[in-house]
């Protein structure tokens, strides 16, 4: 038998829908089928008496089988009852229902040994259809031993494999290594054989856990490769063009300019940028920081410095209403900055205003058309919009520096496209705080920088779970607030009604009630079904104060800065993440006023949700964010429950001292001679 060989009837000594089930299931040669690794072992390995034995948790027992009978019972159905006595002699019924078979396959005296539940009915004590393999025969397959348990399949049962893969066993032995030796060294691992051999045939718990970090080292230790690779083809570009070098008196002028200090964590990440791109090697840099922790003058400092090096910079963004907002406040700040140093010197600035172009999908033709030629030229030294900006039609003349911000990872094909433009430095940036272990997974081909403070005097989101029955309460302190001149944001989580979900708020019933409510305040609604001028519009209109209340889906999660807007109401909170709902509570306390963020229930039993009262405890994002992890696990969080991704995979994503492992092991293979800098 060769592991090349394909499963066949024969071979396995079954039918033809079993083979076809396996082949659903992705199996049609040995090697496949021997790396279907079970979810779980269950311990079978105490062999108990009946009397030992406790009442309604599962045991096994070795003993002999007599008085075997087939009973049909009503409704055509059968069931085979025999008499078990242990090896202490102490006896108990057994009962197989709708299980025929089991009669052809015991005999009177029959040494077997049962796994399963004792009960009692009446005044005897029963196992209710329990495993039994006949003791002596061959090696116990599933009692009396560390047993696997398999994912759950409709036609093929774990009992089924097990057996099964006890005919293949053999094949084991040609399976090949795929680490490192030098790893398996390093870290202590079984070989890879070992680890199969002992998933699918544990002799004990110690040899199985080692099998199982084995696999998921491995599972991490690949993925860890992958991304480091990735990152060594992106730097392995090597041009002089790319130098630039860090102007400190530059960023000096630039925190001077400002009305606030900037953080500790602001200015060593932005060391840290500028460091990467002294180099002649493209960076690849990710900057996650918590709502409101500067994320935007971080960008603007390095923009600045690659400008005063005569570079070019790109700055893309999801949305073009994100777009137009960055825009007017990368200007602003470099426009404070221009009027600083002009100001300290009285004369021409020593550094010239930069040139800004807003390229969106909405620029009408002739202008994008401008904008592209002066990019190709040179005339312009920064561009801010979408992805558009990295289209074949857009030319830049020494395009230096690239900024992503948003929370998703930047494609490859985007990356090829970067790399025909020059392969520019590279920074992404993402305002929904990750636990750094998820980072190093989901952003292993980037060196980190986090943001963990605020900058200036803003005062902490006071933040309260609201149960039905309050809210008529919450709602005049709301309308008391607007009479203060203060404006407020509605969350709903669907746009407009819903059949299937009857009780959930949705954008345009809540207007309607909200103007019926609060029929002497202005209203506007916004959702992601209005064209992207449209959405432009209502933001201007509420950024101006023409609108009290901005009723709106989860669009306004990300970047949409209004700082008059001191509440926020996020109806059905239940339904959302943590990290989300953290998301949302940051469109608030963005000026100097005090802000409020109310997580109404659908439901009253719901306002004492532990998930939920973390809101009103916890204001740091990064800690909602490890707690979020904790409770809805990474598979919920990056959307991989429904990809057939394992659970035990799903586990080693919490585990920070497995990826570290992983992390410093693949740095040693993919950069070798390096010293690891994998910090947790």
């Amino acid at each position: 038998m060769r592991l090349r060989d394909s499963l066949s009837t024969a071979m396995l000594r079954t039918t033809a829908p079993y083979i076809e089930a396996l082949e659903g299931m992705g199996m049609r040669t040995v090697m496949d089928l021997l790396l279907y690794f079970p979810r779980a072992h269950e311990d079978l390995t105490q062999m108990q008496t009946i009397t030992s034995a406790k009442v309604d948790e599962k045991v096994t027992i070795r003993g002999t089988v007599s008085a075997i009978k087939l009973v049909r019972i009503r409704g055509g159905k059968q069931m085979v009852t025999a008499t078990f006595t242990d090896t202490d002699g102490a006896i108990a019924d057994v009962v197989w229902f709708n299980q025929p078979h089991v009669k052809r396959m015991l005999t009177e005296g029959m040494e077997v040994v049962l796994t399963g539940k004792l009960t009692i009915k009446g005044r005897k004590l029963v196992f209710l259809s329990p495993q039994f393999e006949q003791e002596g025969q061959r090696p116990l397959v599933h009692t009396g031993r560390l047993v696997p348990i398999y994912p759950q399949h409709e036609i093929i049962s774990t009992k089924w494999l097990r057996e099964k893969l006890m005919l293949i066993k053999s094949a084991i032995d040609e399976i090949e290594e795929t680490l490192p030796q030098e790893v398996l060294d390093d870290e202590k691992l079984l070989s890879r054989k070992e680890m199969i051999r002992a998933l699918h045939f544990p002799a004990d718990a110690t040899q199985t856990a080692k099998a199982y970090d084995r696999l998921l080292f491995e599972q991490m230790f690949d993925l860890q490769r992958e991304a480091l690779e990735r990152k060594r083809t992106w730097q392995g570009i090597h041009q002089d063009r790319l130098k630039t070098p860090m102007d400190v008196e530059l960023i000096k002028d630039l925190f001077a300019s400002l009305h606030f200090t900037p953080t500790n964590s602001q200015k060593i990440a932005i060391y840290e940028i500028l460091k990467d791109m002294e180099k002649e090697t493209p960076m690849s840099r990710l900057l996650e920081g918590d709502v409101g922790s500067g994320k935007t003058l971080v960008a603007v400092a390095v923009m600045a410095n690659v400008v005063r090096a005569a570079g070019q910079c790109a700055l893309m963004v999801p949305t073009e209403v994100l777009a137009r907002q960055h825009a007017e406040g990368i200007m602003r700040l470099l426009t404070n900055l221009h009027s600083f140093l002009h100001s300290r010197t009285k004369k021409p600035s020593t550094f010239p205003l930069p040139a800004v172009a807003l390229l969106t999908g909405s620029t009408p033709r002739s202008e994008a058309d401008a904008i592209k030629r002066s990019l190709a030229t040179g005339t312009i030294d920064i561009v801010i919009g979408t992805h558009a900006l990295i289209e074949e039609t857009v030319r830049f003349k020494d395009l230096r520096l690239v900024i992503v911000d948003e929370q998703h990872r930047f494609g490859v094909v985007q990356r090829e496209r970067l790399k025909e433009k020059g392969s520019p430095h590279f920074l992404s940036m993402t305002a929904t705080p990750i636990p750094r272990t998820l980072a190093l997974t989901a952003y292993g081909d980037h060196d980190l920088s986090a943001l963990l403070e605020k900058p200036g005097r803003r005062q902490a989101i006071e933040t309260r779970v609201i149960a039905p029955k309050d809210r008529p309460t919450v709602e005049r302190f709301i309308d008391h607030q607007i009479d203060e001149g203060r404006q407020v944001f509605v969350i709903c989580p669907l746009i407009s009604e819903s059949e299937e979900l009857d009780d959930v708020k949705n954008v345009e019933e809540e207007a309607k009630r909200l103007r019926a409510s609060f029929s002497r305040r202005r209203i506007a609604m916004m959702h992601g079904r209005l064209s992207p001028q449209e959405k432009q519009d209502i933001m201007r209109a509420f950024r101006e104060k023409q609108f009290d209340i901005l009723v709106s889906t989860s669009v306004i999660e990300v970047g949409i800065d209004v700082p008059n807007a001191t509440m926020i109401i996020i109806e059905g909170a239940e339904r959302f993440g943590l990290s989300q709902l953290h998301q949302l509570r940051g469109r608030t306390g963005r000026g100097d006023a005090k802000s409020y963020c109310f997580l109404f229930t659908t439901k009253q039993d719901q306002a004492n949700s532990p998930r939920l009262k973390a809101m009103e405890e916890y204001e740091s994002g990064f800690m909602l964010a490890e707690m979020d992890l904790r409770l809805r696990g990474p598979g919920e969080i990056f959307g991989t429950r429904q990809s057939g991704i394992p659970e035990v995979f799903l586990a080693a994503l919490m585990n920070p001292e497995l990826i570290t492992r992983a992390r410093r092991a693949a740095e040693k293979v993919v950069f070798p001679g390096t010293d690891s800098q994998v910090i947790l």
